[in-house]
């Protein structure tokens, strides 16, 4: 069987892009799964508070998910945050972004947490 000698199997360009892709996988994760975890830590803050609302007035659960924000290092704003009663409903709102940094790029990952929940009064 006459074998073609010019196929050596030495690709070493696939193993590069390879690596490569798998750098900047890494770098995304490293970037973003810790902002998406804080995210979600304060969603789901927003909807506890969201469950056992009707004891607080609207301006003090904006002081809380403030708060929560801030602790889980969140850009979060007083102002970009609602709290609204309506019958017997909460309605919660928290818009914010995030810039993510990469080298010579950045992305903003825009957040918009809204909780619409029943007011269980006892």
């Amino acid at each position: 069987m006459a074998r073609d000698r010019r196929q050596s199997g030495d690709g070493k360009l696939g193993c590069i892009l390879w690596s490569l892709l798998l750098v900047v996988g890494g770098m995304i994760g490293w970037k973003a799964i810790p902002v998406k975890i804080a995210s979600s830590e304060l969603y789901d803050y927003m909807v506890e508070q969201a469950k056992f609302a009707q004891r607080s007035k609207p301006d003090a659960l904006k002081e809380r998910i403030y708060k929560k924000a801030r602790e889980v290092n969140l850009p979060l704003d007083k102002r970009d945050i609602r709290v609204e009663r309506r019958g017997d409903r909460i309605l919660m709102g928290a818009s914010f972004t995030v810039p993510l940094e990469f080298p010579g790029y950045v992305y903003y990952w825009d957040f918009d947490l809204e909780v619409d929940r029943p007011i269980f009064i006892f």
